[in-house]
C-alpha cells in the first residue's frame, strides 16, 4: 500500500479492500469489553498495516474470548 501512495496511483479496489478490513475490524471489536481507546487503536493498526494487523486483531480477540470462557466455567 505504501508503494501505491508514493507513486500516487492506487487502484480503487485496494481502497475498497482497506475500507472492508477496517469495517470488519470494527465489527470484531465493538462488542469486546475494552476501552474505546483500545478499540480505536486496533482499527488504526488495521488501517496502517492491513492484513497483518487484521490477523493480529483476530488472534487477540480469540485469546480474550477463550480466557473469558474459561474464567466463566471456573
Amino acid at each position: 500500500m505504501l508503494l501505491f501512495l508514493l507513486v500516487d496511483n492506487t487502484p480503487d479496489i485496494l481502497w475498497l479492500c482497506l475500507a472492508g478490513l477496517v469495517y470488519l475490524s470494527w465489527i470484531e471489536v465493538r462488542h469486546e469489553p475494552a476501552q474505546p481507546q483500545v478499540k480505536l487503536w486496533w482499527c488504526l493498526l488495521v488501517f496502517l498495516t492491513n492484513i497483518p494487523g487484521y490477523v493480529a486483531l483476530r488472534i487477540w480477540v480469540a485469546l480474550r474470548r477463550r480466557r473469558r470462557a474459561s474464567g466463566a466455567r471456573a
